[in-house]
C-alpha cells in the first residue's frame, strides 16, 4: 500500500479507591485447572461477582508481532486476566490497518495499537471516522530507524550524512513506516526533519507492516524504515542494515503503543474495560522486573506471537544495544512497560502531541480542539479506577513535558502554536 507524501510529574500517588476482592474466584473462572496457571500470589485473590462484574468475560485483544505486545501475552499466559474475572484471547493480526478495521467493526474488543492510529481514526483521517478510546499506555521507547547497507556503502552512518547524500545525489529515496497517522510515521518524519530533510517533499514514504520490513529491505524496496523491535535488531542480525537512531534518542520516554478500543465498546462494557486495564497493569509490572525479562523474551518469541529468534528479542529487551556499526551500549531508556505506573497513565499531553504532528504534516487541514479531543479519547477516569484495583499509583497531573531531539520542549500548553512553530512542515 503506497502512502506517498504522505519531567514527568512523579508526585505519586493520588488516592485510589480500593475495590473489594473476594476469595473463591474459581466460581467465576469455571475451571479448577486455571488455578494452577496463576502466578504465586494471584491465586488467593480474585474478582467478586457483583455490581462491578465484567459484562464480558472473554475479551478478544488484537496484537501485532512486536516486542511491545508483551503485556497482552503475559496477562493472558500468566493468568493476570483471571484475577479480574476475564479471559484475554490474544489475536495475532497482520497489519495495523487490520487492527483498525477489526476494532471499528467489533471483531476485536481491544488491541495493542499505535497511539497515533487511535487519534487518526477518531478524527477520520486514518480510515472511517469512529469514536475511539485510549485505555492506557502500554509502553514507552524501544522503536528504531534502520538504514540499508547500501546507504552505509555510500558513507552514510548518521542523519547528517544521510541529509548530505540526499542533496548531493538526488534520486527517489524511499523510507517505510507502519501506518500514516501512527507512531512510526511521526518518529520517522520528526527525525528526518531534525536532519533538515522534509519527509513530504525530499523523500518518498510508504507503508509496510512491521513483520515485513526486513524482507522488503532485503530485496532493496527501501532505503530505510522506522518500526518497533525486534525488526531493527533483526536487520542487523541478518546483515542488511544498521540502526541510525533509536526513538528514545528522538524523545526519551515517548509514548508508543496503547491499549485501544472504540468509545462504544467502553460505554457498553465499563467493568470489562476496567478489569482489562487492571490485568494489563499487573502484567506490565511483572515485565518491568528485570529478573522476569529473559523469560518473557522467550515466551513472546514463540511462533504464535512475535515469531523471531529469542536472542534477537532479548538483547534490546534487556537494554543491550548494538547499532550494526560497531557501537555497543546499555540504554537506560530501554523499552519500558511500567516504571511504577509512570509509563501507563494516558496523559492528555501525549495524545495532543500526535495531533500537533498530524497538523504539521498536513494530515489535519485545520487545528482541532486539541485538549477537547484528548479528553474524549483518553479514558483517564476509567484508568484511575483500574489503577486502584491493581494498586498502581497515578500522577497528580494529566500533562507532562519533554525536550525532543531538536531541543524543542513539548508541554501541551500551546498545541496550536507548537504545531505551527516548525520550519520544516507539509
Amino acid at each position: 500500500m503506497d502512502n506517498k507524501r504522505t519531567s514527568i510529574d512523579t508526585s505519586l500517588p493520588a488516592v485510589p479507591e480500593r475495590r473489594d476482592f473476594l476469595k473463591g474466584a474459581l466460581s467465576v473462572m469455571g475451571s479448577t485447572t486455571l488455578l494452577a496457571a496463576l502466578p504465586a500470589g494471584i491465586a488467593t485473590s480474585a474478582w467478586a461477582a457483583g455490581s462491578d462484574k465484567p459484562e464480558k468475560t472473554e475479551v478478544r485483544v488484537g496484537f501485532i508481532p512486536l516486542t511491545d505486545c508483551a503485556s497482552v501475552i503475559v496477562a493472558s499466559k500468566m493468568g493476570f486476566d483471571k484475577k479480574y474475572g476475564i479471559t484475554i484471547v490474544p489475536s495475532k493480526e497482520a497489519s495495523w490497518a487490520a487492527v483498525r478495521d477489526k476494532l471499528v467493526n467489533g471483531e476485536l474488543d481491544a488491541a495493542h495499537v499505535l497511539y497515533g492510529l487511535m487519534y487518526g481514526v477518531h478524527l477520520g483521517i486514518g480510515g472511517p471516522k469512529k469514536d475511539m478510546a485510549v485505555l492506557m499506555t502500554l509502553n514507552q521507547n524501544g522503536q528504531g530507524i534502520t538504514l540499508s547497507n547500501q546507504l552505509k556503502a555510500k558513507g552514510v552512518t548518521s542523519g547528517a550524512a544521510l541529509a548530505k547524500l540526499i542533496k548531493a545525489e538526488p534520486r527517489e529515496y524511499t523510507f517505510a513506516q507502519t501506518f500514516p497517522t501512527g507512531t512510526h510515521a511521526m518518529w520517522l518524519y520528526y527525525w528526518l526533519a531534525a536532519q533538515g530533510v522534509n519527509p513530504m517533499s525530499d523523500v518518498k514514504t510508504i507503508v509496510v507492516p512491521p513483520p515485513q520490513m526486513v524482507a522488503n529491505m532485503r530485496v532493496d524496496n527501501m532505503d530505510g524504515y522506522c518500526v518497533g523491535e525486534p525488526w531493527n535488531a533483526r536487520a542487523i542480525a541478518d546483515n542488511i542494515g544498521f540502526t541510525v537512531a533509536t526513538t528514545q534518542q528522538i524523545w526519551a520516554g515517548h509514548p508508543e503503543k496503547v491499549l485501544g478500543s472504540t468509545g462504544d465498546w467502553v460505554k457498553q462494557n465499563p467493568n470489562t474495560a476496567r478489569a482489562l486495564v487492571a490485568a494489563l497493569l499487573e502484567a506490565s509490572r511483572y515485565i518491568d522486573d528485570v529478573k522476569n525479562r529473559a523469560s518473557v523474551a522467550k515466551l513472546i518469541s514463540d511462533k504464535a506471537y512475535v515469531n523471531a529468534p529469542e536472542p534477537v528479542i532479548e538483547g534490546r529487551f534487556l537494554g543491550s544495544y548494538e547499532d550494526g556499526l560497531g557501537k555497543k551500549w546499555q540504554d537506560p531508556n530501554l523499552m519500558k512497560f511500567f516504571d511504577e505506573g509512570k509509563v501507563n497513565f494516558p496523559y492528555l499531553s501525549d495524545g495532543m502531541w500526535f495531533l500537533t504532528q498530524h497538523k504539521r504534516w498536513g494530515l489535519l487541514k485545520a487545528d482541532p480542539d486539541y485538549l477537547g479531543v484528548a479528553r474524549q479519547v483518553n479514558q483517564i477516569a476509567l484508568y484511575k479506577e483500574a489503577a486502584a484495583l491493581a494498586k498502581v499509583a497515578v500522577p497528580r497531573s494529566d500533562m507532562r513535558s519533554a525536550k525532543l531531539i531538536d531541543g524543542v520542549v513539548w508541554d501541551g500548553k500551546d498545541p496550536k502554536g507548537y504545531a505551527a512553530s516548525f520550519k520544516i512542515r507539509a
